[in-house]
């Protein structure tokens, strides 16, 4: 178990700042090559796809107004539309939505760019936590630098299954241990530019008995650090908020947000719903795959919600 120093330590040990460039706003992003995608093409072997996002809830996760107009001629200024056939047509209606959404947190799927967690006032590559404005957000290292997308190879280690239990207990984290063993067991490995996603049941739990996270729950142990570092891993998921808490460190409460973000530029993906991933993954004895993630391209923002693809 590494000790409080040793995980200290970790934001210089573990460090890429500067490794693609002073310039650099991808982070592990970088791992994902051409050749990454290619070889995450032929892991599409059965043509079958599976999402690993969890619906978001209306009203609990999402504010929403919705406008209902069964025909667009009865639009309030339809009369002043530029085109004339608009204010005639009785047959066409729409219906638009305005919506509001809090993603950050415990329950809606999103991915987290580097500029969401500061250490000491730093973000990922050394940049000060004053480039993030209050109206208009970050000037550095947002969401919208994977503007093209994150398409690689995706790689589901089951740990509960390899504890043999339905889903680990809040409080318990995951260690390097767990990581090889769930390896040995799916007959994988975790290879440079792969995404990592994480099961540990929680999404279960969730499904069956509402379990709902707060300040104690499952996930990666800071002590996975070095060997997502070691692996190369371009991102990580889990099926809960991402990392085991308590964390175990006083003084560093959310290892795993704080030194894979700030330090290593590790992009991170919360709150994932694997059942079905998982069941899919059973059934074809296949436990890598293509993932296809596409954040929204909201400007100077530190995530977005997203709907990863899993295709078999």
């Amino acid at each position: 178990m590494p000790t409080q120093d040793d995980i200290l330590g970790y934001f210089d040990t573990l460090s890429n700042w500067g490794r693609w460039g002073e310039a650099d706003e991808l982070g592990t992003l970088n791992h994902v090559t051409d050749d990454v995608r290619l070889a995450a093409a032929r892991a599409v072997r059965h043509g079958r796809s599976v999402s690993c996002a969890w619906e978001i809830a209306v009203p609990e996760d999402m504010e929403r107004s919705t406008t209902s107009c069964p025909c667009a001629a009865d639009m309030p200024g339809a009369e002043n539309m530029p085109v004339a056939a608009f204010h005639k047509d009785r047959r066409w209606g729409f219906s638009s939505e305005r919506l509001g959404i809090t993603f950050h947190g415990n329950t809606v799927t999103h991915i987290d760019s580097p500029c969401h967690i500061f250490w000491d006032g730093e973000m990922y590559n050394g940049r000060p936590h004053s480039l993030v404005d209050p109206a208009t957000g970050s000037a550095w290292a947002t969401v919208t630098a994977a503007a093209n997308g994150i398409v690689t190879r995706g790689v589901l280690l089951d740990i509960a299954a390899a504890r043999g239990v339905p889903w680990l207990e809040p409080g318990e984290g995951v260690f390097p241990d767990d990581l090889e063993e769930a390896e040995r067991r799916q007959g994988v490995r975790v290879r440079s530019g792969d995404a990592v996603l994480l099961r540990t049941g929680y999404g279960r739990a969730r499904h069956e008995a509402a379990a709902t996270a707060g300040f104690t729950q499952t996930g990666w142990h800071a002590s996975c650090l070095p060997w997502l570092r070691e692996r190369e891993v371009a991102l990580i998921g889990a099926d809960s908020p991402q990392e085991v808490l308590p964390s175990g460190y006083d003084d560093v409460l959310m290892p795993v947000h704080a030194v894979g973000l700030v330090a290593m530029g590790l992009w991170l993906l919360d709150n994932c719903d694997l059942e079905a991933c998982a069941a899919t993954a059973t059934e074809l004895g296949q436990w890598d795959f293509q993932l296809a993630i596409a954040p929204i391209r909201l400007a100077g923002t530190s995530g977005s919600p997203v709907n990863p693809i899993a295709t078999f």
